[in-house]
């Protein structure tokens, strides 16, 4: 009985692997038996002949670019029974990657791989001077329907300007034009591309202002204009659609004016670059407001104005906070030391002045604090384990009147370019000196008594001699 149930069990589960293994064999079999359209295989071998040459013919892939012997950088995905090419990736990202040739062309068949979903050049336009390359500035909107994913990432020899074709690519989810040789303004039609999620046109040379139009990107999560030369004033509009952004970057440009109020409408950010442009007109005191901010940099602008305006302590999350070179007044807050997450702060060339709280001692995570080139006055509270801790990282050179105190430092801990106490040395002076006195008097005093006792002895032997006469 009991070997009739085991041989029972037996048949069941070798009737399940059966069951399993016929579906798996039927699905693998319906995907291999695929097959990729004519049409589909011209206008992909064209595409790939323009960026790689005309020596490239696909002969070595079997059955198709979709089967065993795929192209690195290409993939495919099936619809209604055959396959179509979905991402299409042209640079040498990896070792077997498709290279770009050095007279690289965009082939018109690009636009009729209508499936396509992501695309992406990288390091294919190389020689500015030899042979510069234009993105096309036609047949976007074939792709419309599908692309949902565009980049061109380190490509010197891409030249001229972003096509205004680019904002009819509706279902783009993600931008990426950086480190390329593009120029000219940013099209106003980009902000018609509502579900971007990540804008990145970092590192070309665009100019003229930001469009207003960016306020439309409700969706988008990162921007990154930075490294280009766009000028103008920062949008306010900007700020009131950006309501998912973690990450602002419009570092190094020459944008101008104040950095407006409703920028703490940015409520989600993360991190805010605003470095290396000509703004002013002193801090918004609204940035208080960014409670989710991890880190504000800001230095390499004219911003002027008190530190001291923000209540600080209300910044909880920030782990970086650079204020450098920013023509800033005033004290430091004693609140900054609430700051429990910060590991950098960059206070340097400015023109603060009074006295460096003592409290800055307790961030538990700091590991570089930058105060030199202000007008820092006063001595340095410091424990000889933070001078320790931080060494060179403790920058507070370039403070005339600040001094450290000569008792709580030892010699290899002094912090770097910052004098002695000019009281404490005088009287470290003053008690050698003081010393040096005593041990001369008592060498003189004990002068004396000898000569003393040198002439009572004479005497006596004087008295001595007349009475033996």
């Amino acid at each position: 009985m009991r070997g009739f149930k085991n041989s029972s069990r037996l048949c069941v589960l070798v009737t399940i692997f059966i069951l399993h293994f016929g579906v798996w064999c039927n699905g693998d079999t319906e995907n291999m038996s695929a097959q990729m359209e004519k049409n589909e295989i011209n206008s992909l071998y064209s595409t790939i002949q323009g960026f790689v040459g005309k020596w490239w013919n696909g002969s070595d892939l079997y059955p198709d670019p979709c089967g065993w012997t795929p192209i690195q950088g290409v993939s495919c995905d099936l619809f209604d029974g055959f396959w179509y090419v979905t991402d299409l990736n042209i640079g040498p990202i990896h070792d077997n990657s498709l290279s770009c040739a050095p007279n690289v062309e965009f082939s018109s068949n690009l636009f009729t791989l209508k499936h396509l979903r992501s695309l992406s050049f990288f390091n294919c336009f190389v020689s500015p001077r030899h042979h510069p390359t234009s993105i096309p500035t036609e047949r976007w909107e074939f792709l419309a329907s599908s692309l949902e994913s565009l980049e061109f990432r380190s490509n010197p020899g891409l030249i001229g300007r972003i096509p205004n074709s680019f904002g009819r690519l509706i279902k783009l989810q993600s931008l990426v034009l950086v480190e390329n040789g593009l120029s000219g303004e940013i099209p106003q039609n980009l902000g018609d591309l509502v579900n971007l999620k990540r804008l990145v046109l970092a590192e070309n040379k665009l100019t003229g202002k930001i469009p207003d139009t960016f306020g439309r990107f409700d969706q988008l999560l990162i921007c990154d204009l930075s490294r280009n030369k766009l000028s103008g004033v920062l949008p306010k509009p900007l700020f009131g659609g950006l309501i998912s952004l973690l990450k602002l970057d419009l570092s190094q440009n020459n944008l101008q004016g104040e950095i407006p109020q409703e920028i703490s409408l940015l409520k989600n950010l993360t991190l805010l670059d605003l470095s290396n442009n000509k703004l002013s007109s002193g801090l918004p005191k609204s940035i208080q407001e960014m409670t989710c901010l991890e880190e504000l940099v800001l230095s390499n602008n004219p911003v002027g104005g008190f530190l001291d305006v923000l209540d600080w302590y209300n910044m909880i999350k920030l782990t970086t906070l650079d204020l450098s070179n920013m023509n800033l007044t005033g004290e430091i807050p004693k609140s900054i030391a609430e700051l429990k997450k910060l590991r950098f702060l960059g206070l340097n060339d400015n023109k603060l002045n009074g006295k460096i709280p003592k409290n800055l001692e307790d961030l538990p995570n700091v590991s570089a604090i930058y105060l030199y080139g202000n007008n820092l006055t006063g001595e340095l509270q410091f424990s000889q384990w933070f001078y320790r801790k931080m060494g060179r990282r403790f920058g507070a050179w370039g403070n005339q009147n600040l001094c450290y105190s000569y008792g709580l430092v030892s010699t290899i801990d002094v912090p770097f370019g910052v004098k002695q106490c000019e009281q404490e040395l005088k009287f470290v002076i003053d008690v050698e000196m003081n010393s040096s006195f005593v041990d001369f008097q008592s060498s003189m005093g004990y002068l004396n008594d000898c000569w003393i006792l040198r002439c009572f002895v004479v005497e006596l032997f004087m008295v001595i001699l007349l009475l033996l006469k």
